[in-house]
């Protein structure tokens, strides 16, 4: 079959093989995405639940409905859904990161921890884990081991910007300025918006070495 070339051709092509085999889970999810590639939400959540009545194993079609609960606002739904993808598929890397990162939004970073690692441990090239995960070592004081995990985060994607503001941070912390100088220069580069505190604790240090 050749590529789709744009959103509603892959949407065709998917509701085709939805009529042709309505038994298969692996078709609605497929059409489910498509829905959520044009913002037809409502749409995506009918095919995802069609796809786990055929598949109750599908982990893929929990955490696209947890994303879309995310995206409401409904922070319990995209919990649940994703708790529901590891409980399915316990190695689900992507299933504990979503996990970590609403513990997170919660407050509870001992938990958000627990399942950042979980999610890194399963797919150790998991970037956006690894720097969520180093943000909540840094909540919690823990700013060397905040410092190991956004290296191994920018040691995977060198322009990865949070997680040169991550290190910005814990730098500052640790009193290596030049360090936290050049993080900070990364990340602003990369267009991320380095908190206004921090970038001006890092201009009154930059002119101390200058």
């Amino acid at each position: 079959m050749d590529k789709p070339k744009d959103v509603e051709e892959y949407i065709s092509v998917h509701k085709s093989a939805v009529d042709q085999n309505p038994d298969c889970g692996n078709s609605h999810y497929n059409l489910a995405v498509g829905y959520v590639g044009q913002r037809r939400l409502e749409e995506a959540e009918r095919e995802l639940h069609a796809a786990l009545e055929c598949s109750p194993n599908l982990a893929e079609a929990y955490v696209l409905l947890g994303g879309i609960c995310l995206n409401r606002g409904d922070l319990d739904g995209c919990l649940n859904f994703n708790r529901k993808a590891v409980q399915v598929r316990p190695g689900f890397s992507e299933g504990y990161g979503n996990i970590g990162f609403v513990e997170l939004q919660r407050g509870n970073v001992d938990e958000a921890i627990k399942n950042f690692e979980r999610a890194t441990t399963f797919n150790f090239r998991y970037v956006q884990a690894f720097a969520n995960l180093g943000n909540a070592y840094l909540m919690k004081g823990l700013v060397e081991e905040a410092i190991a995990a956004n290296q191994k985060a920018i040691k995977l994607a060198p322009d990865f910007a949070p997680a040169h503001n991550n290190l910005t941070i814990a730098y500052l912390e640790k009193g290596e300025f030049a360090l936290a100088i050049e993080h900070c220069d990364k990340a602003v580069a990369l267009g991320f918006d380095v908190a206004a505190p921090i970038r001006q604790e890092i201009d009154e240090h930059r002119a101390k070495l200058k």
